[in-house]
């Protein structure tokens, strides 16, 4: 359910078969967690980690101080570096490249050896994939995915880019809000990534879009500004798994990891701006299949565009 004006009112209704096994699976219970306890790992050289998970993600936050270095000596897959502030400046080395970030930015690093050194005090975000297991054995909820979560998906990355791996830095500051695009979204391989709309104030409560999604996780990335994540559990035939709606407001930074197939929407709460990144792994087809939406897609082919170009 959608507002008319919501650019994703205009998204299909039907979606193609999914590939979770939904077969008596239990309904996983949201997650919310805010930046504020002790860190998952802590160090003069590399500043102070908390990492969080998902079925098929992995978020590392990092602050960090001038000089010190995040590094990554024989990483196999990309992984992907937010910087959130206007102030962050770091130096990305990767791939036999080294780039000077500075300010908000999405930045793709190959695989292999790379380092973020940061130029300025800077909180650095980066997201991997599950297959990253040192990261994955950090996580704060590690135990909750003991077990895989039947209802998501599983992984299956999509297609290499077009010229190959590389060094990539993306600017969501330089594409300017645009009526019919929701947001400004970014993909990879393993992941999708949309810097929503800062807002200023809090949200209009008769502008809510619930919503369910029927195989995938949805992380909402709380970067400025308090939140309000309202979810509901549908019923299934055993009552034992029922659970009452949840009403449940979070700060910045924080995450709120929203499985399938439950009832969502979110509401900006706090006064000036609030902004929301949200992040699926793997990438949506359906908001890939929007023209205009995606504006990396040259970059990234989607499943099947490979084989044509």
């Amino acid at each position: 359910m959608y507002d008319s004006a919501d650019p994703r009112s205009a998204l299909p209704t039907s979606v193609p078969p999914t590939t979770a096994d939904h077969t008596n699976a239990p309904i996983a219970a949201p997650w919310y967690h805010e930046f504020d306890g002790p860190p998952q790992s802590e160090d003069a050289s590399s500043g102070s980690t908390w990492v969080v998970r998902g079925q098929n993600f992995l978020l590392a936050l990092s602050r960090l101080r001038s000089g010190q270095v995040l590094e990554r000596a024989a990483q196999e897959h990309e992984y992907v570096v937010l910087l959130t502030a206007p102030e962050a400046h770091v130096v990305v080395e990767a791939g036999g490249e080294a780039r000077d970030v500075r300010g908000r930015a999405l930045i793709v690093v190959p695989p292999g050896p790379s380092r973020i050194t940061a130029r300025a005090d800077a909180q650095v975000i980066r997201l991997f994939d599950h297959r990253t297991a040192d990261i994955a054995g950090l996580a704060v909820n590690a135990a909750d995915y003991a077990e895989p979560h039947h209802r998501v998906a599983p992984l299956a990355p999509w297609p290499a880019p077009r010229d190959g791996d590389r060094l990539r830095v993306y600017r969501p500051d330089e594409a300017p809000v645009e009526p019919g695009r929701f947001g400004r979204i970014y993909r990879t391989r393993s992941f999708m990534v949309n810097f929503l709309d800062p807002t200023d104030g809090p949200r209009p409560r008769n502008k809510l879009s619930p919503h369910h999604h029927d195989d995938f996780q949805q992380c909402s990335l709380a970067v400025a500004g308090r939140f309000e994540h309202h979810i509901r559990t549908p019923w299934t035939t055993d009552m034992d798994q029922w659970r009452p709606d949840e009403h449940h407001e979070v700060g910045s930074p924080s995450v709120a990891v929203i499985p399938p197939p439950t009832v969502h929407t979110t509401r900006a709460c706090g006064e000036g701006v609030n902004e929301l990144i949200d992040i699926f792994s793997p990438p949506r087809v359906d908001f890939s299949a929007r023209q205009g939406w995606v504006l990396n897609a040259d970059d990234f082919p989607t499943p099947g565009e490979e084989s044509s170009s």
